[in-house]
């Protein structure tokens, strides 16, 4: 891509959920600054670098196999199927701190999508640290916290950008602690046993959340239980990511954009813009 202010683009991910968490409002915030955007994703739940090659392999292996999207179709035809202006990669979170994890697969991949569509910028999503209810971060986990997960990720995505030629980042991980540490009010975390002693339809406290969320569901006997996700973006994240997306892509500032979901309040979503440009602006592969 140049360094010009498109006014429409098509853009492929090759990811996982957190790139589906996009459907929720980049095509809004984009239609609402009078671009234009062609979406799709290739994208699979969970899935690591290794796991995409693996499909890829496979594919290529089997002139009947396809793994991608619904009606399914191979990768590559996939990327060959319109002149994209942008495809972007990133590791599965669960994966993201762990250099050791990205190669040699991100470089075969990145190889394939050069291969077959060579127009397209090569682009990576740096993801997200875990919110702080996740037993991964808490004692007798990972070994480290929601800022040792996003200072190893951040630094595992700055390598390999620099492995893959230069590749530019689209910095959603830095909007999110930009945003946790600035918001006027944050998640606080809850002692695990307070989950065991609430009754429905009580939930701990999770203003100033991004990522995550609790609710209820039937367990297999029957009874409710409080579920969690603590990795996914919840709304407010999703409209984060969709402007940092917005101004990576379109070169825009986020004031630019005006619409605002109706479960964020306008204030907050000013916020949220303001923690997006500022991402964009500030961080370097």
């Amino acid at each position: 891509m140049s360094n010009s202010t498109p006014d429409s683009l098509s853009v492929l991910t090759i990811g996982n959920s957190f790139t589906d968490s996009l459907t929720a409002c980049w095509p809004q915030v984009v239609a609402s600054t009078g671009c234009g955007l062609h979406f799709e994703r290739a994208n699979h739940g969970g899935c690591e670098l290794r796991r995409h090659w693996s499909y890829v392999e496979e594919e290529e292996r089997d002139p009947d196999c396809r793994r991608y999207q619904d009606p399914p179709r191979k990768l590559r035809e996939i990327l060959a199927s319109r002149r994209w202006d942008a495809v972007t990669i990133q590791q599965a979170s669960h994966e993201s701190w762990d250099e050791a994890t990205y190669q040699p697969f991100a470089s075969r991949l990145a190889a394939y999508v050069r291969q077959h569509a060579p127009q397209a910028e090569l682009v990576i999503q740096q993801t997200w640290s875990y919110r702080a209810d996740d037993p991964r971060l808490q004692p007798g986990g990972w070994g480290f916290d929601q800022n040792g997960m996003y200072e190893r990720l951040t630094a595992a995505y700055r390598r390999l950008a620099r492995e893959l030629g230069g590749l530019r980042i689209i910095p959603t991980g830095y909007a999110v602690q930009l945003a946790r540490a600035h918001q006027p009010y944050s998640f606080v975390n809850y002692p695990p046993e307070l989950l065991h002693t609430l009754r429905w339809p009580d939930l701990p406290a999770q203003a100033g959340s991004l990522v995550g969320t609790l609710f209820w569901r039937k367990d297999e006997h029957g009874s409710l239980k409080i579920d969690r996700d603590s990795i996914h973006l919840n709304l407010r994240g999703q409209y984060l990511q969709a402007c940092v997306w917005f101004a990576f892509f379109y070169r825009r500032p986020t004031s630019d954009i005006t619409f605002v979901p109706d479960l964020i309040d306008d204030q907050d979503a000013r916020f949220l813009r303001r923690m997006a440009q500022q991402a964009v602006d500030e961080f370097r592969p």
